[in-house]
């Protein structure tokens, strides 16, 4: 198993990314705003079940392979940190948008709604990045086995993602209100933002395999 110093670490990275407003975060806060509460919550049921889906394929097999075959995993760590930027650059550049700013979205039925949060989280590239990308870094084959350490690692994620989403879910309106009336703090969060992912993406580059 992990040590407790690496395990501190990973929940620390899974709720940095987690509080990095991503794909998830912006429906989240978009179908709570347009459509309500209950709304909101039933999309994050969907997004949530997308997080175990992303965790158990993972688990069974991809960490293992990344593992195993350096030059693999060292040529997905370099996409991470690539997507890393690219994410750090769309929140500082001219004309961005905070995630904290709704879109507008047409009422969907409980189902869609469901559904919608599944597929946004499923084909969230940030959330499968962490997967492949950062996961893999703090799991080392001599602490143990490698589906065991992905599975705790994974369910750590998925707790620490879930909790985060729900409490913006459910404060989107008070959120949104007070970003409102505090328009200088949308700009203040979106540079935050980039410094944040910039900063994670150039220490993801400079890790080695097992490095913690």
């Amino acid at each position: 198993m992990p040590s407790i110093t690496s395990f501190l670490l990973f929940a620390g990275a899974a709720l940095l990314m987690a509080l990095t407003p991503g794909p998830n975060m912006v429906y989240l806060i978009s179908r709570s705003l347009c459509q309500g509460r209950a709304a909101g919550v039933m999309s994050w049921l969907g997004v949530v079940l997308g997080f175990t889906v992303h965790m158990v394929c993972a688990a069974v097999g991809l960490t293992a392979l990344f593992m195993a075959v350096p030059l693999g995993y060292e040529l997905l760590k370099f996409a991470g940190a690539l997507y890393l930027l690219w994410l750090a650059w769309q929140a500082v550049r001219p004309g961005s948008r905070s995630p904290f700013e709704a879109r507008d979205l047409p009422a969907e039925s409980p189902r869609k709604l469901f559904t919608m949060g599944l597929l946004t989280s499923v084909l969230n590239p940030k959330v499968a990045i962490f997967y492949l990308s950062v996961l893999p870094q703090f799991i080392s084959p001599e602490a143990g086995s490698v589906l065991a350490q992905s599975l705790l690692l994974g369910t750590t994620q998925v707790c620490i993602g879930a909790t985060v989403n729900l409490l913006v879910t459910l404060s989107a309106a008070s959120i949104a209100a007070w970003f409102a009336r505090n328009r200088l703090w949308l700009i203040v969060q979106r540079y935050l933002m980039g410094v944040v992912l910039g900063a994670l993406a150039i220490k993801l580059m400079g890790q080695h395999r097992n490095a913690v």
